[in-house]
């Protein structure tokens, strides 16, 4: 597995963690289980903002893993 293929499952991973956060956090009436889902949530689009930079960088370096 090249670390394109990794970083590109990593993401998935992250944002289907997010959904998953997000409805968790509309389903909570409890207030402050509800900040924690929303810190998380800021947590991991911060992560996915990195690794989508990180990809594009590889993919700019390594033409051949753009689009795998």
């Amino acid at each position: 597995m090249t670390v394109a293929s990794q970083v590109k499952q990593t993401l998935a991973t992250l944002k289907g963690t997010q959904g998953t956060l997000r409805l968790y956090t509309a389903q909570t009436r409890d207030e402050e289980t509800k900040l924690v889902y929303k810190e998380a949530l800021a947590a991991t689009g911060i992560i996915i903002n990195d690794l989508e930079r990180r990809l594009q960088t590889l993919e700019y370096q390594e033409p051949q893993y753009k689009g795998n």
